[in-house]
């Protein structure tokens, strides 16, 4: 049995990462705009970077969806380097935070642990016995 349908983990992907890219260029245009340039400057990389992953996650998520081979590894990969993204903003974003931290804790578990979940069940799904017939080629 499958944790996930594959047309839900392509939809949510495609949906997902395409909406993460649209408002990442949106807020750089925003910033660009404003006049910002600076903190654009200070950023490019890390946000190429961003927009790399989350067009993995597109691709992976819209491969999915025509049934193509080379979704798998794609989307797993994104789901991979998000989750590990995720745990080290969590983590720095932890440190950075004035004690008493519970809270924030509190509300960064409530968020991250979800999420790693969805990918870890993403990453099984794309393992499975079915995803392995339907995406084979």
């Amino acid at each position: 049995m499958d944790l996930l349908s594959l047309d839900l983990v392509g939809w949510l992907y495609a949906l997902l990462c395409g909406a993460a890219i649209l408002i990442g260029a949106w807020i750089i245009v925003s910033v660009h705009l404003r006049g910002d340039r600076a903190a654009l400057a200070a950023r490019v990389v890390e946000d190429t970077i961003l927009f790399g992953i989350w067009t993995l996650g597109l691709a992976g998520g819209v491969g999915v969806l025509l049934g193509r081979a080379w979704s798998r590894p794609v989307l797993e990969l994104f789901c991979w380097a998000f989750t590990v993204l995720l745990l080290l903003n969590a983590w720095a974003r932890w440190r950075a935070a004035p004690p008493p931290r519970l809270g924030f804790a509190v509300s960064l578990v409530l968020f991250v642990v979800p999420v790693v979940v969805f990918t870890g069940a993403t990453i099984l799904t794309l393992r499975s016995e079915t995803a392995l017939r339907v995406l084979a080629g």
